[in-house]
């Protein structure tokens, strides 16, 4: 019997965001690899579906974010997801920004961050990844190094791209996180029409080599007006990229306006970005069709959100800052809501 999440809350809360985040990454590898894992984890929903050609057994995912070295893969797994997305790496490792770089905003469910890709590298990221044992689709999320100028963003995704390629299910390219300086640029115009030429390239070439196709899905922001949007979905069916995930967290203050943090750098998530994330995934759909995968993301704090991404055309939903508001049963509680959605009445 998992323990209630409203008696471990109080105490998580109690802490700086980031050592609580780092204090329960270290508590959920242990309790799993001392074969504790009970204590939060949940059933998984059979709600199966099949999508880029892969198998999920249900429609609920873990954001990339939460595990960006990939170190808790198997933990997180227990809590009854379908699918899980690590990350983002960067080719090599970096501290990040500053300290203190994340916030609470409890009176609105939501978090900021302008945590700035920390992580510990490639090398150590893949090691990671290798002993984890895959019971679930897994998605690899890759990013560049600060230190790398703009105009060289294609060496640090290709680099990425060629590393975790023979390990990931999907890989995930992320241009969309507000916390590396210039990053979002890459979703535009000339920028985004060269990053996705050398991905597809390199992606090729990498299938041919080793024998499969893996999925390349591209992750978005939610502050993309709607002839971005529309230029951005154009793009990704040009270059035969087989996915995107809306959305990452959102540079908006005006649903937070006045709270203690809310002016604080960063991206912000959580229940405040729940209708622009959900407006994005509507706009992708009108504008790439029925068939085309669609990962929705932001601001799922109950079952009902979820079903609200699914119903504006996301095919799999992602939680991350829910998980931190409303705990693991989260998971179940979401998965059970889709697979009603799917069975005949």
């Amino acid at each position: 019997m998992p323990l209630p999440y409203a008696l471990i809350r109080p105490l998580l809360f109690s802490l700086d965001p980031e050592a609580a985040h780092g204090l329960t990454l270290r508590g959920l590898r242990l309790l799993h690899q001392t074969g504790l894992s009970r204590l939060y984890a949940h059933p998984r929903v059979h709600d199966p579906v099949q999508l880029l050609g892969l198998s999920f057994p249900n429609r609920i995912g873990l954001a990339a974010g939460l595990d960006k070295n990939g170190e808790a893969i198997d933990a997180l797994a227990a809590m009854g997801f379908g699918f899980i997305e690590v990350g983002t790496v960067t080719p090599r490792a970096q501290p990040g920004n500053a300290k203190p770089r994340m916030f609470r905003l409890p009176q609105a469910q939501a978090l900021i961050n302008r945590m700035g890709f920390n992580n510990a590298g490639l090398d150590a990221f893949l090691h990671h990844v290798r002993r984890s044992r895959r019971e679930l689709p897994l998605g690899l999320n890759i990013g560049k190094n600060a230190s790398t100028p703009m105009e060289q963003a294609l060496d640090d995704y290709a680099a990425g791209l060629r590393a975790v390629y023979a390990h990931a299910d999907y890989v995930a390219i992320n241009v969309s996180s507000p916390n590396t300086q210039g990053l979002r640029a890459l979703q535009t115009d000339a920028a985004l029409e060269a990053l996705l030429t050398g991905l597809a390239t390199e992606r090729e070439q990498l299938a041919q080599a080793q024998g499969k196709r893996v999925p390349l899905m591209v992750k978005v922001a939610p502050d993309l007006q709607p002839e971005q949007i529309a230029a951005l979905a154009d793009a990704l069916m040009r270059h035969g990229i087989d996915g995107v995930i809306a959305t990452n967290t959102t540079i908006a203050r005006d649903a937070v306006a006045g709270l203690p943090h809310a002016d604080e750098a960063g991206g912000l998530s959580g229940a405040p970005v729940r209708e622009q994330s959900t407006r994005v995934i509507a706009q992708l759909r009108a504008r790439l069709g029925p068939g085309y995968p669609i990962i929705g993301v932001g601001g799922i704090l109950q079952a009902g959100d979820a079903v609200e991404k699914i119903q504006a055309g996301a095919n799999l939903v992602q939680l991350y800052t829910g998980l931190i508001y409303q705990g693991p049963e989260l998971v179940s509680r979401c998965a059970q809501a889709l697979a009603r959605m799917t069975k005949p009445h």
